[in-house]
Parts: structure tokens; C-alpha cells; sequence
């Protein structure tokens, strides 16, 4: 029996990686191969959902039998350390490390959490028989560590999955129907993700162009210093009544957000892939977006990419965005072609062909 098991730091069925792994394991195990999730935390029901202890894996396998250690890297952790010990040979399916001097002044110790995921990353690369990335630039980083053998699948993402949720959209819907446009950002409040960026941009939106505009930060608490200092700087700018924090939202609520919003702003530092970003596409909602890390390769031309993010350029370009209706359509558009790139079918096809060259060569 082939056996592919995946093994994560934490394993939160909703996020962006545990996601993946859900439908890694499914498309694994349609493939033939035995496939379990292991992981050191599951919270959001992830023990209900099918994923076991780490150090619960000890079991050793006949020779004719050949079993892979999968592991799905976004930090430092005590898994890596595990696997590093471990006889199997390994893939690394690289999500990309966020930059530690980004969080180290907010989470010191998340920085050094971050700083850890590096040099593990680097320790892991020589035992690495595989390494796969969700981009382009991903994959770049594996190389420079040293994983010789390296391939780009996309994220595992359902972009059809679920309804919008009824309330939440004509909640979302009444606030629109007393005019302005609806910015929205998706993701953890966290330093890397700069939505004090956004906030600043915002303003200016409302200063110069549209003082009835709203914006909504979508996402859960990634650094709780960040997101106090988040919450403060709104209210010293006297913008309370206009930006929503959200925080951590059902797949209804999201899908409702995506429906509401007139555009997607981005000003995040680091991204591996930015699942958000072809989330907004899917929904037709056009893109506005620093050009930082993978965010140009995830974009191409289906959204606006900036060189610079500061306030002025920032509003000028969702004014041109919003106020030039067929410009408005045409990047609805393409980002709607743009996130089929993307599909549960053509990303999960991508992975299978990835893993099967693999058992083929094995």
C-alpha cells in the first residue's frame, strides 16, 4: 500500500491551508493512496474532522510498502523538528514563511516562531524527494534552499462553495442602499497584511472622492497588539463609523461580503499565493493590489497591481476603478477568467498530476 500523510503545525479545517489539506487528502485518497492529517493543534472541530496528534504516527511499514511524509509548511514548528527524525522521505508543500522582521516588533515571539520556519525549511530541503509550491514564487525560494526537485500546484481552493448568508447580505445590502462604495479586505488582522494601509488609503478615498464611502476588514485576530493599535488608529482618524472589523466570519457571511463589495483592496507585504485575491475575482469584485511578493503572479492583468501604496496613489486608483464603468466591467471580467485559473477541477488536476509523477518515478 502507497501512503501519502499530510502533517501540519496546526490543522483549522476553514483556513486557507487547512482547506488545502481537506481536499489534498480527498484527492490523494481517490488516487488510491492511504492518507491521514496529522497536525500539533486543531481547533475549529479540526479533531472532528479527521485529523490525529502528530506523535500518534509511529508505525513502520513493510519495505515493499512506501510511505510519504507531506508536510505543509507556513511557520516554524515542533512537527518540522519531527520529521526531521523521522526515516520516511519527505514533500514539502511550501506556503511561503512570513518575513519575521514584519511580526517581531508587534509578537516577538511569533517572530521568532517565523525565523524558525526558515532554517527548518532550510535543514528539511536535503531529506526533500519533492518540494511544491502554490506559486511561482514559492517555488523560487525552495530552489534557493536547496529542493532540487520542485513543482507549482495551486492552492486547493472551492470557490463555488456555499451560499451567501441571507442576513448578512441585506444587512450589507441596507448599508449600500444609503449610497457609497463598499471597500472590502480579506485576511488576519497582522502586520504583514498591512490593513492600517488600507485604513490610510481610505481616508483619503473619503477626503477626495467619496465621503460616504465604507470598508470592511474581513478576518480574525493574527496579532492581537496589531489589531489594538489597528482598532485605535481607526478611531483617531474618526473613521469608526465607517470601517468595519469584522473579524473571523462564516463561508456564508464571506460569500456575502464578496457580493457587497464595489472593491477589493490589497496592500498586504507578503503573500505566498493570496487566496482572497482569487476569491474577489471569482466573485467579479475588482482588485486593487500592491504588486508585493506572489500578488503580481496571482493577478497578471485580471486586477490594477501598484508599484506604490501610498494614500493618494492608493484612492486615485479605486476612483478610476469606480468611477469608469467599463473599465469596472472589464476587470470584473477578467478576474472572473482569471480566477477559473484557479478552480477546485483545474488546481486539483494540477496537484494529482504532481503527485502522480512522483509515485510514477517511485
Amino acid at each position: 500500500m502507497v501512503a501519502v500523510h499530510q502533517f501540519l503545525p496546526t490543522f483549522a479545517p476553514r483556513d486557507a491551508i487547512g482547506t488545502h489539506a481537506r481536499h489534498a487528502r480527498a484527492i490523494l485518497r481517490d488516487m488510491g493512496v492511504e492518507s491521514e492529517i496529522y497536525a500539533d493543534g486543531a481547533p475549529d472541530g479540526g479533531w472532528r474532522r479527521g485529523a490525529r496528534p502528530y506523535r500518534t504516527f509511529g508505525w513502520r511499514r513493510s519495505p515493499r510498502d512506501r510511505t510519504w511524509l507531506l508536510y505543509q509548511l507556513s511557520t516554524g514548528s515542533a512537527v518540522a523538528e519531527y520529521l526531521q527524525a523521522r526515516p520516511e522521505p519527505k514533500i514539502v508543500n511550501y506556503h511561503n514563511v512570513t518575513t519575521a522582521a514584519l511580526f517581531t516588533p508587534w509578537e516577538p515571539h511569533v517572530g521568532v516562531e517565523l525565523q524558525e520556519g526558515r532554517r527548518q525549511l532550510a535543514e528539511l530541503a536535503p531529506a526533500c524527494e519533492l518540494g511544491v509550491a502554490v506559486s511561482a514564487y514559492n517555488e523560487a525560494e525552495l530552489r534557493a534552499v536547496g529542493v532540487v526537485r520542485t513543482a507549482v500546484a495551486p492552492v486547493l481552493v472551492d470557490l463555488d462553495a456555499g451560499a451567501p448568508d441571507a442576513e448578512v447580505v441585506d444587512r450589507l445590502g441596507a448599508a449600500k442602499a444609503r449610497g457609497g462604495s463598499d471597500w472590502l479586505f480579506v485576511g488576519r488582522l497582522a502586520p504583514h497584511k498591512c490593513q492600517h494601509d488600507v485604513v490610510r488609503a481610505f481616508a483619503a478615498y473619503r477626503r477626495l472622492y467619496d465621503p460616504a464611502a465604507r470598508l470592511r476588514l474581513v478576518g480574525g485576530v493574527g496579532s492581537h497588539a496589531y489589531a489594538t493599535t489597528l482598532e485605535r488608529f481607526v478611531h483617531g482618524l474618526g473613521l469608526a463609523g465607517a470601517v468595519e472589523l469584522a473579524g473571523s466570519v462564516s463561508q456564508g457571511a464571506l460569500r456575502a461580503h464578496y457580493r457587497a463589495a464595489d472593491v477589493f483592496v490589497c496592500l498586504s507585504e507578503h503573500e505566498g499565493f493570496c487566496v482572497p485575491v482569487i476569491e474577489a475575482m471569482g466573485a467579479g469584485v475588482p482588485v486593487v493590489a500592491f504588486g508585493a511578493a506572489a500578488v503580481p503572479e496571482t493577478v497578471r492583468d485580471a486586477g490594477v497591481v501598484l508599484r506604490a501604496k501610498d494614500p493618494a496613489t492608493v484612492a486615485a486608483a479605486v476612483a478610476r476603478v469606480l468611477g469608469d464603468g467599463a473599465a469596472r466591467a472589464s476587470l470584473a471580467a477578467a478576474g472572473r477568467r482569471r480566477a477559473g485559473d484557479f478552480s477546485l477541477a483545474r488546481s486539483s488536476a494540477r496537484f494529482r498530476a504532481v503527485m502522480q509523477g512522483l509515485l510514477d518515478g517511485a
